[in-house]
């Protein structure tokens, strides 16, 4: 798996109907449980399925985000060919500042995902709750 799949999480939602909640933070950063983040579901399934080239690519209120993925230690994410990167949106040639939808903030780092030549990528919502082992799609 380590070598064939690259994630894309896309994190940088703002979650407007979960109102004081996401007034400051993006969705993704939401606490839960006490100490985790709503973020912690997608990257605890892509380490637990041995994929470990992941790209969070963030936009609203991207800094408590950021402080809390790191460089993808605490999931084991930090290793040499790959682990967790953020991806921010930045300006384009022609101006754009912010991604238009998932399709275009995909598109903006597909650099990132031809680093690696990957046979897959795999495209995950970081503000989801649920356990799964991606691994079982290849098979």
């Amino acid at each position: 798996m380590k070598n064939q799949m690259v994630a894309m999480i896309l994190a940088g939602g703002q979650g407007t109907r979960l109102g004081k909640l996401t007034r400051e933070t993006a969705k993704p950063a939401v606490p839960f449980g006490g100490k985790y983040r709503i973020i912690d579901f997608a990257l605890s399934n892509c380490a637990n399925s041995g994929i470990n080239k992941v790209g969070v690519v963030t936009q609203y209120q991207p800094l408590e985000l950021n402080e809390h993925i790191g460089n993808g230690e605490s999931w084991g994410l930090n290793g040499g060919d790959g682990g967790a990167t953020i991806l921010q949106p930045y300006s384009s040639a022609d101006g754009e500042k912010w991604f238009k939808g998932t399709s275009h903030a995909i598109y903006q780092n597909i650099a990132y995902i031809d680093r690696y030549n990957p046979e897959y990528v795999l495209v995950l919502s970081g503000d989801h709750i649920y356990k799964m082992d991606y691994s079982n799609m290849l098979e």
